[in-house]
């Protein structure tokens, strides 16, 4: 039998505080924060794992990218979470990717007109937070424009960025992970090159 990784130290308290920084991103959308980690099997990120032991539990399907599809990393997250991981994006309340290029964007549910908040939220791992591709960003959250550097995101993941912005209140959101740093891009964020 093989030994797990262990999760949160003081689960409560520890995740009161990842969900604090979340609300934070979110609110912020492109502002880089760390985030409060515990070690995750590889090669799921500290920083995605927090993310998963906060917002998940025996209710939520996850979709995780062929990367992820361990024995390692599915015995933890159904052991310190209890989630179901589902086969197909589709049904995935949140989906992780080690490989952006693996995130299926396009499957993930948006949500309908009544219930937006039926949404996925994509959580991908990128090489960078704070280098690389600039990406402006305009909408709540942001005075007037923001711009955050990015690398290792996916081909066309700015014109889908655009297809899901115009599909607002429904969309994805997204959260970059790169190490145990967070960046997020809720649905209602404008993102263009530059």
């Amino acid at each position: 039998m093989t030994t797990l990784a262990p999760g949160f130290a003081d689960p409560p308290l520890a995740a009161q505080a990842a969900f604090r920084r979340l609300l934070d991103a979110m609110a912020r959308p492109g502002t880089v924060l760390s985030l409060e980690a515990p070690p995750a099997p590889p090669p799921l990120a500290p920083a995605a794992g927090a993310i998963a032991l906060t917002l998940c539990d025996a209710d939520t399907a996850i979709w995780l990218d062929p990367a992820l599809r361990t024995p390692e990393v599915i015995a933890w997250l159904r052991f310190h979470t209890g989630c179901r991981v589902v086969q197909a994006a589709e049904e995935a309340a949140f989906a992780f990717a080690a490989q952006a290029t693996a995130m299926p964007l396009d499957r993930l549910s948006t949500g309908s007109d009544e219930f937006p908040d039926r949404s996925a939220t994509a959580v991908f791992q990128v090489a960078r937070l704070g280098a690389g591709t600039p990406l402006r960003l305009t909408g709540p959250g942001i005075e007037t424009t923001t711009t955050l550097r990015v690398e290792g995101l996916p081909p066309g993941f700015i014109e889908w960025r655009r297809r899901n912005h115009t599909a607002y209140p429904r969309g994805v959101d997204v959260v970059l992970v790169a190490a145990t740093s967070i960046a997020a891009l809720p649905r209602s964020t404008a993102v263009t090159v530059g």
